[in-house]
């Protein structure tokens, strides 16, 4: 895959790239996300495969086969072996990098490393894509975090007591706007003007309850609609503010779910 398209692609892993479901480090929404990539912002959306070629480079492959790359993680989530070769009239783009750390590598090649900065036409890669640096606190590092929660619910409530009071958070000083108002002050404007496809995004929970992920301007929100939520800050660097019930969440929480992208068949 590259330059040389007769290289094989060795599949790692795959990931949906779609308005319900895509990687945040990518960007706020679904839009954003796919601008990173160069990619427009097509409803139905993408597969993103995972590989190296024959000499080991990292390669991003986007494909317009969204189903085939849902099958695939699908049965790779039930530990089945799922064979991901997505139709070359198929591929949208085909990047260098990979813009997600991997823990795993391909047998039988070198190990990943970028490709060759060579092109075809000699002018060399425009970018190649890295994950971002664990070390710094920004945006992608925000909603990584959110992220993480959204995945580890459990483990995560399970380590605050949050009484279901009026919400409230660190950052206001008497009369002024906390951090934790202002989110929810944009969250509730989402419900009066709906924000960019992907921004609120809901997914299944235990019982009746969704898991519901949104984003804005320097914030990241997971909650669950039966319970409270915990919002990550780009002002407040690795912190998780929890945030109660009270009067309000409940009703902005469903107002989020009734406008929120959903993966295909409810999940």
């Amino acid at each position: 895959m590259g330059a040389d398209e007769d290289d094989a692609l060795y599949v790692l892993t795959a990931v949906l790239l779609t308005p319900a479901r895509f990687p945040a480090v990518l960007g706020d929404d679904y839009p954003e996300a796919c601008a990173a990539l160069g990619l427009e912002p097509y409803a139905e959306g993408y597969g993103l495969v995972f590989g190296q070629d024959g000499d080991g480079a990292r390669w991003t492959v986007a494909t317009d086969d969204v189903t085939l790359v849902a099958c695939a993680i699908a049965a790779w989530d039930c530990g089945m072996e799922y064979d991901l070769s997505p139709d070359d009239r198929t591929v949208a783009a085909a990047l260098p990098g990979w813009p997600l750390t991997l823990a795993v590598s391909a047998p039988g090649v070198p190990s990943p490393h970028d490709p060759p900065p060579e092109a075809e036409d000699g002018t060399g890669w425009a970018r190649v894509l890295v994950p971002p640096d664990t070390e710094v606190w920004g945006p992608a590092q925000r909603r990584l975090g959110a992220d993480e929660i959204a995945a580890q619910w459990s483990a995560w409530r399970g380590q605050v007591e949050v009484e279901p009071s009026a919400p409230s958070g660190p950052g206001g000083g008497d009369g002024g706007e906390t951090p934790v108002r202002r989110v929810l002050r944009e969250l509730a404007g989402y419900l009066e003007e709906p924000p960019p496809p992907g921004r609120v995004r809901s997914a299944f929970a235990s019982g009746e309850a969704r898991v519901l992920r949104a984003d804005g301007p320097g914030w990241s929100m997971v909650a669950r609609t039966d319970d409270i939520a915990f919002l990550l800050l780009d002002d407040e660097p690795g912190e998780v503010t929890p945030v109660g019930r009270g009067p309000e969440l409940p009703g902005l929480l469903a107002g989020l779910d009734a406008i929120a992208a959903r993966p295909a068949h409810g999940a």
